[in-house]
């Protein structure tokens, strides 16, 4: 067996470490029951349309664009919140009116929008997403799929109050 002798040295060294982890476990909970508000995203606003409708489809369909929308801190959800949706797919570039579309989230605050299949743009299949009215943070997503054929893609908003 190991003889461990605790000179002063030693002592403040353990004690100090013992104090910091024991402060990191009070300060650190505090911080994770906080959530923290979503980010917008390099090229997530490009071809953005301000205003584009509510519809109940955008084009032929097949492909689902899914998500949820809290609000930071304590991340209830929020219904009735307005997300757009556009994207490079089989049936136009994101840049044509007829490939953007809204839709509201529900009382769970998730919202689900049909589509077209997604095709690669710039090399990545990707989506774009838009938080953009109401009392909080303007957010917009550029979510790439791990796939060209995954027919569906999630993306998760948390809004902070403007």
């Amino acid at each position: 067996m190991t003889d461990v002798r605790l000179d002063r040295r030693r002592l403040m060294a353990v004690g100090g470490c013992a104090l910091a982890s024991g402060m990191a476990g009070l300060v650190l909970p505090v911080r994770a029951a906080g959530l923290a508000p979503t980010p917008s995203m390099a090229g997530g606003s490009n071809n953005y349309r301000p205003g584009a409708p509510i519809v109940e489809r955008i084009g032929g369909g097949g492909f689902w664009m899914t998500g949820t929308v809290r609000r930071a801190g304590d991340g209830a959800p929020l219904a009735g919140q307005r997300i757009q949706i556009w994207a490079h797919t089989t049936e136009g570039y994101e840049s044509d009116q007829r490939s953007h579309g809204a839709t509201l989230t529900d009382a769970n605050g998730v919202f689900r929008l049909e589509m077209p299949q997604i095709v690669p743009a710039f090399g990545q299949p990707h989506g774009h997403l838009a938080y953009d009215g109401g009392p909080y943070r303007t957010v917009f997503l550029r979510p790439v799929m791990p796939s060209s054929k995954d027919k569906s893609l999630e993306a998760h908003f948390v809004l902070e109050p403007v």
